[in-house]
């Protein structure tokens, strides 16, 4: 386990500002609270078999105890790197960038199934979408319970899907929580 270079860090960083915006800071700056250290630490990204781990301070010093061939992982994976050499979120990445969001699109409650088998949003599964939302924006999809449910990346702006056809795609699907069934070897 290693932590990014700066061009592995430039590609993180380009992909989470995408959805967190002006956010990015307070999700790296925010004090953590794992660890029986008395001083808390900060929260860091560190890679480790082309995975990229969100994890305290405090985790990684504890975790080079461990030799590499026989460390899992350590804090939450957020997101890997291909072979081809871009970074790609993974649905791991779920919880912080939900509570990190800019913009959020809500789900009508019947066609959330859609969205959690994998499939875009069409505008008549849209319940409502975040105000200044723009094409190829990072957004959060969210149930009308607040639930998140996924990640993807707006095809239109929120002015566009007022006049769009009801068919028409207005969220790009990137990852969601179904996922975990449907491609559980692959995540682990």
């Amino acid at each position: 386990m290693r932590a990014l270079d700066e061009k592995e860090t430039t590609m993180v960083f380009e992909k989470l500002f995408k959805f967190t915006g002006p956010n990015l800071k307070h999700l790296l700056e925010r004090p953590s609270v794992e660890g029986p250290d008395p001083q808390p630490g900060r929260y860091c990204l560190r890679l480790h078999k082309n995975r990229v781990y969100y994890a305290s301070e405090s985790l990684v010093r504890r975790a080079t105890a461990v030799a590499r061939p026989r460390l899992a992982g350590v804090g939450t994976p957020i997101g890997k790197f291909t072979h081809g050499g871009s970074f790609h979120l993974t649905v791991h990445a779920l919880d912080l960038l939900a509570a990190h969001a800019r913009r959020r699109v809500w789900l009508k409650p019947d066609t959330e199934r859609s969205f959690l088998f994998g499939n875009s949003v069409p505008k008549s599964s849209l319940a409502r979408i975040t105000e200044n939302t723009k094409a190829n924006d990072g957004v959060v999809v969210m149930s009308m319970a607040d639930v998140p449910l996924g990640f993807g990346i707006a095809a239109r702006s929120a002015q566009d899907c007022r006049k769009a056809d009801t068919n028409a795609v207005v969220v790009l699907h990137q990852a969601d929580a179904g996922e975990y069934l449907r491609r559980e070897e692959e995540l682990m």
